[in-house]
């Protein structure tokens, strides 16, 4: 099978693999396990923040934050199809007590600061206090696209000004990286708090981190106990993630090349709306004309011909690529899509 329905479907390498039998490990809840610690040392120094902490998945980190940045009753501005307010099961509520404020985003996603402020409420008597701005990068729903570090400076700038803190939903923040042609470290400079995870492009079998202050992960550490995510022995999974952090960063651009010519290709199919300009990183979101079979129909058909994807409602479909899929496997999924668009 062609699996094309997230980056998450990652294998771990072989010599992530290796690593992860040989990993040194101790009781990580006493912080007494030397590969967690490596880890979280090795995420704060290339990120640029002064400590990292380790954790099960994304939305653990996500939440995390939020729980430490926040406090009951408070509004958290974020995009308006971010990842935080779809897909983590209303955990900012019910962990946190905060509700979300959401905030459309412009082209590809993209939240401005002008939008930003809009949506910050001066403290009254009848309304909610904003207690966090979030951001995404890169935007998972919106395509894979990039905020660039203008406006990631300037919405930061702005919420720093009115007293407020910044978490970046960093999840593919290494794509981002790559598709800027900079450092990761200048993508998260803005932001006092960021998550990525190990588990997506970069290969890892499991595993995140939420990078900060110091102060910010002393109190992250505690938020990360009370939500269940205390592990012991876990230097075995976190030696795959140093693998991902020190080898695997470094040929997410190969991802973006194949998504761009995933996109070309499908792009020329008679009923596909689909723009390749539009593909910044790994993520192919394409849309299917009326008249043209559904998407969970066509997701079906392709599955057929073992190729594995995801539909988005009725007539969006997304595909990313990933370290598991050359370039000639998505030309072979752009040929099956083709045939079961045109019903050949």
């Amino acid at each position: 099978m062609i699996d094309l329905r997230s980056d998450t479907v990652t294998k771990p390498t072989a010599e992530m693999r290796e690593a992860m039998a040989a990993a040194e490990v101790g009781d990580d809840v006493f912080g007494e396990d030397p590969t967690v610690n490596d880890l979280q040392r090795r995420a704060a120094e290339r990120l640029g923040k002064e400590a990292a902490l380790f954790v099960p998945t994304g939305t653990m980190g996500n939440q995390i934050a939020i729980a430490c940045h926040t406090k009951r009753g408070d509004e958290v501005v974020c995009e308006s199809r971010s990842h935080i307010l779809d897909y983590e099961m209303a955990g900012m509520s019910l962990l946190s007590g905060v509700m979300p404020r959401a905030v459309p985003g412009r082209d590809g996603g993209r939240l401005a600061w002008e939008d930003v402020r809009a949506a910050i409420r001066p403290q009254t008597t009848y309304n909610a206090r904003t207690g966090l701005v979030a951001l995404e990068n890169t935007h998972n729903l919106a395509g894979g696209t990039v905020l660039p570090l203008e406006a990631m400076r300037e919405i930061a700038d702005g919420a720093h000004d009115l007293g407020l803190p910044v978490h970046l939903d960093g999840a593919r923040v290494f794509n981002a990286a790559a598709a800027l042609g900079c450092d990761v470290a200048e993508v998260v400079a803005p932001v006092d708090s960021v998550m990525f995870c190990l588990s997506k492009g970069l290969s890892a079998p499991v595993g995140s981190m939420v990078a900060g202050t110091r102060e910010f992960i002393e109190k992250a550490w505690l938020v990360r106990k009370t939500f269940g995510g205390g592990m012991r022995q876990v230097g075995v999974l976190a030696a795959a993630g140093i693998v991902a952090l020190e080898k695997m960063t470094t040929r997410l651009a190969e991802d973006h090349a194949n998504a761009r010519a995933l996109a070309t290709a499908l792009a020329g199919i008679p009923g596909i709306v689909l723009d390749p300009e539009s593909v910044q990183t790994n993520i192919v979101i394409f849309e299917l004309e009326d008249g043209i079979r559904d998407a969970p129909s066509l997701v079906a058909a392709i599955r057929e011909e073992g190729i594995l994807a995801i539909a988005f409602g009725g007539r969006k479909i997304r595909l990313v690529t990933h370290n598991d899929v050359s370039r000639a496997d998505c030309l072979a999924a752009a040929d099956a899509i083709s045939a079961a668009v045109l019903n050949r």
